[in-house]
């Protein structure tokens, strides 16, 4: 069996972006070869052509191609021509692609097409409450057409992209992302850096980052020593159209509050493990996921997690089990989960155990893999 991933990123350093899609595609990229899977990787959209071999998969890299007209129709065409002339050469049986913009529109290939739902446009524009352009709706519709089948990382996603989307009589299988958890290993879960609260990922309005200056500053009020540290891009803010969210971060926030806030950008992916290890809390507050690698990252970690109650985050942990689920709006709620972990050490040991045995039973990247080989089987024939 051959697959091959088709993708707009991949966790590489000839890559030229790679998050939360990049990881969950490489975690079982590399899971699937293991079980002595042939695998293609093309990542597309990228600033030069390159094929290479590593670690036994073979990468393309597809430069992103420049049209003075209907770029937005040569491009994927461009794209699908050079996905069949490897398809007929390397015997490949079935490509997944992800849904956000509907690469596979227009492309006719010569096997089948798997979706997988990590997050269609329009699926972050309903749960945001915002209006899509027709054209990006289009160019979704399309390629949900052209699929064969579709796997979802959580049940949540499947049937919220089922409904926009209309589909019908097409398999939506619920398969969830993995972890290698043996590169998920905190031998230290006691030793942390007490107060230290983190957020990591894209400093973006639809990860509920700017719900976090009012959870801080009541945070605060009630642990002084409070820290807040958070990880991951910049973003333009779609609402106000200002360049940068953190900036707006920091006009919701006090001097005294502000002096207790760290923004570090963007750091090297093997550096993030250990602030989590560092961590007491991990805070997720987001409004628009489709499973949220970062959380369950986070939670093999053994850490005490303070998450965001919406739809697919329910399927990733028991609240006041295994975390807190709480409604991002809901400052004083969020804020007193937060508080209670950071003054009950034992409660965070407790929690923290949980989570991580939560992950070896759901998120485990070794049963996961079985789940996607069966799938790929039964679309292949």
């Amino acid at each position: 069996m051959h697959i091959a991933f088709l993708t707009p990123e991949y966790p590489h350093e000839r890559v030229q972006h790679a998050a939360g899609i990049g990881t969950s595609i490489k975690n079982l990229v590399v899971a699937l070869v293991k079980k002595k899977v042939t695998v293609t990787v093309f990542v597309y959209g990228q600033s030069e052509s390159a094929i290479f071999q590593e670690d036994g998969v073979k990468i393309h890299l597809i430069k992103a191609q420049k049209y003075k007209t209907f770029g937005w129709y040569f491009h994927r065409k461009y794209i699908q021509n050079y996905l069949n002339k490897y398809i007929v050469l390397e015997g490949i049986d079935l490509v997944e692609v992800p849904d956000w913009t509907g690469i596979t529109a227009f492309m006719n290939l010569k096997v089948p097409i798997a979706i997988r739902f990590h997050g269609s446009d329009a699926y972050f524009c309903y749960l945001e409450h915002r209006k899509q352009k027709a054209k990006n709706f289009w160019f979704e519709k399309l390629a949900i057409n052209k699929a064969q089948a579709f796997i979802a990382p959580t049940r949540f996603a499947g049937e919220l992209s089922k409904k926009l989307f209309g589909i019908k009589k097409k398999r939506i299988q619920t398969i969830h992302h993995g972890l290698e958890l043996n590169l998920f290993q905190n031998t230290n879960p006691l030793v942390y850096e007490k107060g230290l609260i983190l957020y990591i990922g894209t400093i973006i309005r639809k990860k509920g980052v700017l719900e976090l200056p009012d959870i801080f500053k009541k945070v605060r009020s009630k642990y002084p020593e409070a820290r807040l540290v958070l990880i991951g891009s910049d973003s333009f803010d779609i609402q106000t159209k200002s360049k940068s969210t953190w900036e707006l971060m920091q006009q919701e926030c006090s001097e005294e509050d502000l002096n207790a806030i760290t923004y570090l950008g963007k750091i090297p992916y093997n550096e993030v493990q250990e602030f989590i290890k560092k961590a007491n809390v991990c805070v997720f507050p987001t409004f628009a996921e489709t499973l949220g690698m970062v959380t369950i990252e986070s939670m093999a970690l053994q850490k005490p997690v303070v998450n965001s109650n919406i739809g697919w985050a329910q399927e990733l942990l028991v609240d006041g089990e295994s975390g807190y689920l709480v409604h991002p709006k809901d400052h004083d709620g969020f804020a007193d989960k937060i508080v209670g972990l950071l003054q009950d050490d034992i409660l965070c040991s407790t929690i923290g155990k949980a989570v991580r045995i939560r992950v070896e039973a759901i998120f485990d990247i070794e049963k996961i893999v079985e789940q996607n080989v069966g799938f790929y089987k039964s679309i292949i024939g």
